[in-house]
């Protein structure tokens, strides 16, 4: 990793100049206990003590921390400068800044982002504090379009990452449905799927959602003891974690009814207008876009193809976290803050997702992950374009 955490560090001079600041403060302390999200992207190591790691224009990386965490922070290789401390951190901080001389210091907080919102309201309050009579109490601002844009703007390597995790997240569902069967209850498949992820190398990035037909609904809860039925529709949401950067797909198999020879045609019409919808939304993700517009023409076509709009966003993004903050392709909802209006960028990792529920069979729902290019989004794997019967 530390060769993608360097690469992440060597994003942030050009973003502070980009958004016009002139230092960005990352303050922690106790982080196996409570970890500010952007540490696994900047720095990878935990801190005991109340810790600085200050980031500068001019490409400095300073770390300000207790003295036992020396010897991991030197040796990392991923600051210019570790600075120590033993009884107490205040005033060596308000020496630092007064060497540095910001005109601006972002902190992380966010209303709109929760991997932009690593500083707790005690840190903030320790913070204020500490540069109580500086001239910097009131040059905090907010860090959350830093923080989004590096955390969206994926490197090459990271994106490398991102495709092989999707790629055996499908070779995971590949692996594992001919081993289903009529009669499996919910957890019997979670548990099919999990082991194909494992055997891959991989680990499940999310508990893995399983539907047995409309016996449960569809969203963020547990496998039942729901048994597969002829008839049922089985629709699976899942994901790998490899190498630290996860997927998140869903797929669909069909299990027909006694005498049946094909699946009923409203499934087949269901199935294929999610593939539908999802391909032309992948077409439409190019940088300089909004989400709000991606996800309201995907609205359009759903219901002028005579069904309801799905109640979320399209798609959010992926990356160390399968909901990764930044830019969301989803409608202006109040729950959803600025995200859909922010404009998206090549290199930016989206899920596309959505679902048609239909009574008696149940949810008709696929996602696919892409990386958005000039000529729209790029699918990171082999799709699933046609329904799997059995």
């Amino acid at each position: 990793m530390s060769a993608i955490i360097k690469e992440k560090i060597q994003q942030v001079p050009p973003l502070l100049e980009e958004l016009d600041i002139g230092l960005w403060l990352v303050f922690v302390r106790e982080t196996p206990v409570l970890a500010d999200p952007v540490l696994p992207l900047i720095c990878g190591l935990d801190a005991t003590w109340q810790s600085f790691l200050a980031y500068t224009r001019g490409g400095e990386a300073i770390a300000l921390i207790g003295n036992f965490d020396k010897a991991d922070y030197e040796r990392s290789g991923f600051f210019t400068q570790v600075l120590t401390y033993t009884a107490g951190v205040k005033k060596d901080i308000r020496a630092l800044l007064k060497r540095l001389d910001p005109k601006s210091i972002a902190i992380n907080y966010s209303t709109n982002n929760p991997s932009a919102d690593g500083l707790t309201h005690g840190m903030y309050l320790l913070l204020r504090d500490y540069l109580k009579g500086t001239p910097y109490r009131s040059r905090l601002v907010s860090a959350e379009e830093l923080c989004t844009k590096l955390r969206s703007r994926k490197t090459p390597r990271e994106i490398t990452r991102l495709t092989k995790s999707v790629e055996v997240a499908q070779k995971a569902w590949a692996g594992a449905v001919d081993k289903i069967k009529v009669g499996m209850t919910e957890v019997e498949v979670a548990r099919i799927i999990d082991a194909e992820m494992t055997k891959l190398g991989g680990v499940p990035s999310f508990e893995t959602i399983v539907n047995a037909g409309s016996k449960t609904e569809p969203g963020h809860g547990h496998p039942t003891d729901a048994r597969l039925e002829p008839g049922d529709l089985l629709h699976i949401d899942f994901g790998v974690k490899l190498d630290h950067y996860c997927s998140d797909i869903q797929r669909l198999l069909y299990f027909r009814q006694r005498g049946e020879t094909s699946p009923p045609e409203e499934l087949i019409e269901a199935f294929n207008t999610v593939r539908d919808i999802i391909t032309e939304s992948a077409r439409l993700c190019r940088p300089g876009t909004q989400g709000w517009e991606i996800d309201h023409g995907a609205r359009q076509m759903l219901t002028q193809a005579g069904y309801p709009e799905y109640q979320h966003a399209l798609g959010h993004q992926l990356g160390r976290a399968v909901h990764d903050g930044g830019a969301l392709i989803g409608p202006k909802w109040e729950r959803y803050g600025v995200t859909p209006t922010l404009k998206i960028e090549a290199g930016y990792v989206f899920t596309l997702e959505f679902e048609i529920m239909l009574p008696g069979i149940g949810c008709v729902g696929l996602e696919e992950d892409i990386v958005v290019t000039e000529q729209g989004g790029h699918f990171l794997c082999p799709r699933q374009l046609e329904l799997v019967v059995k």
